[in-house]
């Protein structure tokens, strides 16, 4: 009905998930490199866990991922999780098209045609992934199925990996006692949160545009007001933003507000008693200080019967609560405590931002950081301050201490006032302050630098394809001279140029491009990473 008022071809915001309309932000582009890195990783990663909210967008996630998988993947997907550990083998070999005639009933029969087919599998090069939706409707006993299905391996990996999607109460069932061999072998996990104000935005006006519309129906307090309504979960945009373009067409308003929006909201979603709230709360508040008033009137008035002050005992002082910080960091002193030494989980997290082929690169040896963690990726262990690691913007992992305890965090953005941490699956935004309780400015980075660039020092005097790139980086931050064609020098213009860029990083300016340099020069590339810049 909307659609030729507001320039519309189809309708933007419908809850089916067409590929067209897929919006990744920054933390569902997280969630689906963690993903292709635990596939990519094959049978020696374990578990990989992805946890969120309904209606945060882990089907289309799913979806995504299978449309990504590698050609030599072959992947069996349970949809529907609630089944005894007999049915769900045999939902696993249905989908993988095994023959199970004669053999349903029989978990062993079926455990052994699937193992069979493992091991087939593996022989051929294959690599076989099981997903589960909604894993948080496994029953305890199909939990424990699926581990023990993981227990065909090889010497040297694992024949099945799992990928197990669901809501929060995943990360409860998984915590149970009963249910700590599963839990151990979980390699990978990641939390998807809702959207935030401005990624709420920037979906909207995605849709919209794929949907054909050129100018925004929605005002800048509609905009707000759709955010605070949905809470950032994109299923109830979607609802809420339908039902206001469908009020606005039949008011025949060309901008739509937050009052538009609010109704929307009360109609779509439940609680419909909170609109009367807002729209008489004017009133009520009114009469509220005129009843205020008028009981302060009558009981001057009245005859004082009320003991005089000095006759009260004393009030007995209050003692102020924890701050806001206080708790974030109480918080973050457990989660350091309960986490442990995490340096594998974080430089997966840092690895999978970067898109680094999993088949490339040994993760334990990555976090011993070498200077060349392989061919065309460089790491970078060092100290510097918040400021600095600003500067580079591109996220990287701080060395947490709490004491005898030591973790490591990826640094995901910094803000004005906070900063935003991962550590294993737990998410973090603390004030600046507070993260000197934990971090004495020791980071570890990595980045991507072109193959013909050595990885040794560069300085005055030196020529070629290194001093080139160089050259070209410096360009992109200066305006001065790229290189030019021929042999490109490192002469005194450039090293002079070097020293600007490394004073502007806060880096020692000596002139010469060693590890610290090449990062910042990387970090001038438009390519790779981003910190968040949604932070306070």
């Amino acid at each position: 009905m909307y659609l030729e008022y507001y320039g519309l071809r189809e309708p933007p915001f419908s809850i089916t998930p067409d590929p067209r309309y897929v919006f990744l932000s920054e933390r569902h582009r997280d969630a689906l490199a963690h993903l292709l890195y635990g596939i990519g990783k094959g049978g020696s990663g374990g578990f990989v866990q992805l946890t969120g909210e309904v209606g945060t967008g882990k089907t289309t996630l799913c979806r995504l991922l299978l449309e990504q998988l590698p050609e030599n993947t072959r992947v069996a997907l349970v949809l529907n999780p609630k089944l005894s550990p007999v049915e769900l083998v045999e939902s696993v070999c249905e989908e993988l098209k095994l023959d199970i005639v004669g053999k349903r009933g029989s978990l062993k029969a079926l455990t052994d045609t699937l193992n069979a087919y493992l091991l087939d599998a593996y022989a051929q090069g294959l690599r076989v992934v099981l997903i589960v939706d909604e894993a948080q409707n496994l029953s305890i006993d199909s939990l424990e199925q699926i581990r023990l299905l993981t227990n065909l391996e090889t010497p040297t990996q694992k024949l099945l990996q799992i990928i197990l999607l669901g809501q929060p109460e995943l990360r409860d069932v998984l915590a149970r006692p009963e249910l700590r061999q599963l839990a151990q072998r979980i390699t990978a996990r990641y939390h998807l949160t809702p959207l935030d104000a401005g990624e709420t935005e920037a979906y909207v006006r995605h849709r919209l545009a794929v949907a054909g519309c050129s100018r925004i129906p929605f005002s800048r307090l509609g905009l707000k007001a759709l955010y605070q309504r949905s809470g950032g979960i994109p299923r109830l945009i979607n609802i809420i933003a339908d039902r206001a373009l469908m009020a606005g067409f039949a008011r025949e308003q060309d901008s739509i507000g937050e009052r538009i929006v609010d109704r929307a909201a009360d109609e779509a979603l439940p609680g419909h008693a909170r609109y009367w709230v807002r729209r008489y709360g004017r009133w009520a508040a009114a009469a509220a200080v005129v009843l205020a008033i008028a009981a302060v009137f009558i009981a001057w008035r009245a005859p004082h019967t009320i003991a005089p002050a000095a006759q009260l005992p004393p009030a007995e002082a209050k003692a102020p609560g924890p701050s806001p910080a206080d708790d974030m960091i109480a918080k973050i002193g457990k989660q350091l405590e309960t986490t442990g030494d995490n340096a594998l989980d974080a430089f997966s997290q840092l690895l999978a931002r970067w898109q680094v082929d999993p088949d490339s690169v040994s993760v334990r040896e990555a976090s011993k950081c070498p200077s060349v963690i392989t061919n065309g990726v460089d790491c970078l262990r060092g100290r510097a301050t918040l400021e600095q690691l600003a500067r580079f913007d591109r996220p990287l992992i701080l060395v947490l201490h709490d004491g005898a305890h030591q973790a490591h965090a990826l640094l995901q953005g910094v803000g004005p006032s906070h900063v935003r941490l991962d550590i294993g699956s737990q998410r973090y935004e603390l004030a600046r302050p507070a993260l000197s309780k934990f971090w004495s400015g020791e980071f570890v980075a990595v980045w991507r630098l072109p193959p013909e660039v050595p990885t040794a020092s560069l300085k005055r005097g030196d020529a070629g394809a290194g001093v080139a790139w160089v050259k070209e980086r410096l360009a992109s931050l200066d305006r001065g001279a790229a290189a030019e064609s021929g042999p490109a020098f490192f002469d005194a213009e450039v090293e002079d140029r070097v020293r600007k860029l490394q004073t502007a990083y806060g880096i020692k300016a000596d002139g010469i491009v060693g590890p610290e340099t090449l990062f910042a020069l990387s970090a001038l590339d438009d390519s790779g990473p981003r910190l968040a810049r949604t932070v306070q």
